[in-house]
C-alpha cells in the first residue's frame, strides 16, 4: 500500500474500525461481503492495515497500535514504545528541547519524543514512510509538535535543534545488515552528523562489534523483559562510558572496566546474565557483584555459592552436574517426574527441541537442564529457578 490517502477518509476510517480484530481466516469472507458497498482496493488496502496493526500491538500496546497506521517495514523496524520511551526521558533529563530525528521510519520515536514535550523534525526520504509518520503524528494528537519532511538525511540542515538521533536503516534487500558501513546511511556518516549536535543519539545493531564503537561515545545496550532490543551510541554524554540499560526500570549497570571474572567449579547457584550485559560485556560487574565466577572462560554464566538478589541476572539453584549424555538426563529426569523441561543452551550445539524430543519428559514436576560447557567439556546442569 503506497497511498494512505483512501484510508485517512471517512470512509477508510469507517473500514478501519470495520475490520479491526479480523481473524486471517475470516478475511475473505469480509472482504467478500464489503466490496458490495466499497471499492475493492480500498477493501484491501483496509484489510491490510488491520493485519499490520494487529502485528503492531506488541511494540505500541492495543490503544496506540490501532489507531497508527503502518507500513509492513515500518512494524518491523520500528522502535518498541517502551524503548522510545526511555530514550525520550533521558534526552529530556539531558536538557533537551529539540530533535532532528533522521531516517524516522514511521515515526515511533517521534511520537515519544513528542509525548515527552521535545519539538521533532522528522525525516524519511520513502515517500509512502514519511506519510506515515505524518498520518501517525495527527492520529496521536501530536501534528503540533512533530514536523515530517520527506527528504535525504544527509541534507537537511539539523543546526537548529538541540540533539540529533539518527535510526539507519540496517536491513537491505538480502535481509540484515551486520556491517555498520553498510547502514543506510552509513554508520560513519551518523557518527559524524552526531558531533555537530550538543547531544545525540545513533541506533544500532545489539550486535555491533565493541571496536566500531567511537572513542567520543557512550555505548548503551538496552533490553525490554530480558529480550536486547537494541545498542544505542550516545554523544555530548560520558565518552568512553558502557552501560546496560534494563527495562522496566529502568535500571542501568555501568561498566567499571574489571577484567574478565576467573574460571572456577559451579557452585550451587547459576546466574543467566540478561542479555544487555552480555552485549555490553558486563559479566565481569555482574560476577564481582555476586561474588562468582565462570564456568567457562568463553561461555557468559556465572557461578557462586550464595544467593544474592541482581536485577541484572536470572538466578538458578543447580542439583545436578553431568557429562553430556541424554540417556543419563532420560533417566534422571523419568526418576523425578519432570514433565515440564525447559532447556537454555549457551556453548552447545544441542537444539532444545531436539533434546525435548529425545528425552520425552512426562510427569507433574518442572526443571531447567543448561546445556553448556564447565571447564571446556560438554556439560548438563540441571537446576530450576532459585527464590530470592
Amino acid at each position: 500500500m503506497n497511498d494512505l490517502a483512501p484510508l485517512l477518509t471517512p470512509e477508510g476510517r469507517a473500514l478501519l474500525d470495520e475490520v479491526r480484530g479480523t481473524a486471517p481466516a475470516d478475511e475473505l469472507a469480509v472482504a467478500t461481503r464489503l466490496r458490495r458497498d466499497h471499492p475493492a482496493p480500498l477493501v484491501s488496502a483496509a484489510l491490510a492495515q488491520a493485519r499490520l496493526r494487529q502485528r503492531a500491538v506488541a511494540k505500541f500496546g492495543t490503544e496506540d497500535a490501532h489507531r497508527m497506521f503502518f507500513t509492513p517495514h515500518g512494524v518491523e523496524q520500528s522502535t518498541r514504545a517502551s524503548v522510545a520511551a526511555y530514550r525520550a526521558a533521558r534526552l529530556t533529563e539531558l536538557g533537551v528541547t529539540s530533535v532532528a530525528d533522521l531516517c524516522c521510519g514511521i515515526g515511533g520515536d517521534a511520537i515519544a519524543l513528542a509525548r515527552a514535550g521535545i519539538r521533532v523534525l522528522a525525516v524519511d526520504r520513502d515517500p509512502a514512510t514519511a506519510a506515515t509518520a505524518r498520518a501517525n503524528a495527527h492520529a496521536l494528537g501530536l501534528a503540533g509538535l512533530i514536523e515530517v519532511r520527506e527528504a535525504d538525511v544527509t541534507e537537511v540542515d539539523t543546526s537548529g535543534h538541540d540533539a540529533v538521533f539518527v535510526d539507519p536503516a540496517r536491513r537491505g534487500g538480502r535481509g540484515r545488515i551486520f556491517d555498520p558501513e553498510a547502514y543506510s546511511p552509513p554508520l560513519s556518516w551518523a557518527v559524524a552528523a552526531a558531533r555537530t549536535a550538543r547531544v545525540a543519539a545513533l541506533k544500532i545493531a545489539p550486535g555491533v562489534p565493541h571496536e566500531a564503537v567511537p572513542a567520543d561515545a557512550e555505548a548503551e545496550w538496552i533490553s525490554d523483559h530480558g529480550d536486547v532490543k537494541e545498542a544505542v551510541l550516545w554523544f555530548g554524554t560520558e565518552p568512553g562510558a558502557v552501560r546496560a540499560t534494563l527495562l522496566p526500570g529502568p535500571r542501568a549497570l555501568r561498566g567499571a572496566g574489571l577484567p574478565d571474572p576467573p574460571v572456577r567449579p559451579l557452585g550451587r547457584y547459576l546466574y543467566e546474565p540478561d542479555g544487555a550485559v552480555i552485549r555490553a560485556h558486563l559479566v565481569a560487574d555482574v560476577a564481582a557483584e555476586l561474588d562468582g565466577g565462570l564456568l567457562d572462560a568463553t561461555i557468559a554464566y556465572v557461578t557462586a555459592d550464595t544467593l544474592r538478589p541482581t536485577p541484572y541476572a536470572t538466578a538458578y539453584e543447580i542439583t545436578d552436574q553431568l557429562p553430556f549424555n541424554v540417556k543419563k538426563l532420560k533417566a534422571l529426569l523419568r526418576e523425578r517426574g519432570v514433565g515440564v523441561l525447559t532447556v537454555k543452551k549457551r556453548g552447545s550445539a544441542v537444539e532444545p527441541e531436539e533434546l525435548r524430543r529425545k528425552v520425552k519428559p512426562q510427569g507433574p514436576n518442572a526443571a531447567t537442564v543448561f546445556l553448556t560447557r564447565v571447564a571446556g567439556a560438554p556439560t548438563m546442569l540441571i537446576g530450576g529457578p532459585a527464590a530470592v
